[in-house]
């Protein structure tokens, strides 16, 4: 497993290299166009570097607490849904990593996350839609899949990665609309500017006009790289966590037949999910995604796997997709990890699921549950002030916990 994660490790932080390289080389040209001089150059290069510290430091001081209140993820106790919690704490003992902070998204869409700087700061929520839409297996998948981002270290460099792209992205839109904004304010001065400078200062500048435009293309398609190779790992390292590549199959499969869009996705967020969760109502959600691997792909990969181990994902992806694998399995080929028997459950109606989802966000919203020994459920909201209830059914005075 060790040799996966070192593997995955040294390909994130070249990526991250070659974004870095992006971001010099643009704030250095974007220098060099300034002014002639050498050190305009260098000074690009450290305004640069200095606006992506700004941002990283921003980022790392509080980034997760950031995309958490972004997502509107509610912190939940183990009375909300116990069930999460368990298999929680399950895929963190399979994964030897501490149990990480639980949270609840009140949308009815299925979908989930984790993020933090680190396996002992990390956070993973989940929406009420994928509660309320999937069986304990499945869920395990899920929970599995984001388990294993954490333990790869996904979410450190995926966090990195994006304040990169972000700070060229930045740096880019503020010379483009400078240069447009100096050209339409002050067209005669900068005429005469064009018509002092020299041959080699107008090629300069043509150049950082390409490059503004160019770089944020090229920074995007790094961190969509680093992005679906994360998605292809952590659907792998779910598989040898549960012993059960099916239940993370079903899960994708159902999450793919979704036609509800997450309300508090973003294209900023959306890469951070186990499926990207941009949509047009109505639509389910389309293997035509920069950001992760083709449902329909992940899914043939998943329940193409003799096994559950690194090695059987590897020899799945390469006879589903005709490529090489992302994920280097020589290390590994003596490991045998068995699939485990499913733990069967009759799926829920659909009614059945609505009626959970509805459950989930009131008890995650605060609303109390109380039994009455006639069959009905009242359900108490949070701001309701005495410590006992009426049931309107049968009128027995009931105490609330």
């Amino acid at each position: 497993m060790w040799e996966q994660i070192r593997a995955n490790k040294r390909n994130s932080i070249l990526l991250l290299m070659l974004m870095a390289a992006v971001l010099g080389l643009l704030g250095w040209i974007i220098g060099m166009s300034v002014s002639p001089d050498p050190q305009a150059g260098i000074f690009g290069v450290v305004v640069a570097l200095v606006i992506w510290f700004v941002l990283a430091l921003v980022s790392f001081s509080s980034g997760d607490a950031i995309f958490l209140a972004a997502s509107k993820a509610m912190p939940v106790t183990k009375d909300v849904h116990p069930q999460l919690f368990n298999v929680v704490e399950e895929m963190a003992i399979a994964a030897q990593l501490p149990v990480p902070k639980v949270y609840i998204i009140n949308d009815p869409a299925p979908n989930a996350f984790a993020t933090g700087r680190s396996p002992q700061s990390a956070s993973l929520a989940v929406t009420a839609g994928l509660l309320g839409k999937l069986n304990r297996d499945e869920l395990q998948g899920v929970v599995g899949h984001e388990m294993s981002h954490i333990l790869h270290r996904d979410i450190l460099f995926v966090t990195v990665a994006g304040v990169m792209l972000g700070a060229i992205t930045l740096i880019s839109q503020v010379f483009l609309r400078s240069m447009f904004y100096s050209s339409m304010g002050s067209g005669r001065r900068y005429s005469s500017r064009g018509r002092n400078a020299g041959g080699a200062q107008a090629i300069l500048l043509l150049i950082a006009i390409i490059c503004a435009i160019l770089a944020p293309i090229m920074a995007t398609l790094l961190y969509f790289a680093l992005s679906r190779r994360r998605e292809y790992l952590a659907d792998a390292g779910s598989a040898r966590l549960t012993r059960y590549p099916e239940g993370l199959a079903n899960a994708l499969e159902k999450i793919s037949q979704n036609t509800v869009p997450l309300a508090v996705a973003n294209k900023v967020t959306a890469p951070m999910y186990i499926v990207n969760p941009l949509q047009q109502e109505g639509m389910k959600l389309s293997d035509l995604t920069s950001t992760h691997p083709p449902i329909s792909e992940r899914i043939k990969i998943l329940r193409g796997m003799s096994g559950a181990s690194f090695a059987d994902y590897s020899d799945a992806f390469n006879k589903t997709t005709s490529r090489t694998t992302p994920i280097p399995s020589s290390a590994l080929k003596d490991e045998t990890v068995q699939i485990r028997s499913s733990v069967q459950q009759s799926p829920a109606s659909a009614k059945n699921q609505h009626r959970n989802i509805g459950d989930i966000m009131q008890r995650t919203s605060g609303y109390r549950f109380v039994d009455c020994s006639c069959g009905l459920k009242l359900k108490i909201p949070p701001n309701y002030k005495t410590d006992k209830v009426q049931c309107p059914r049968c009128g027995q005075v009931l105490p609330i916990s």
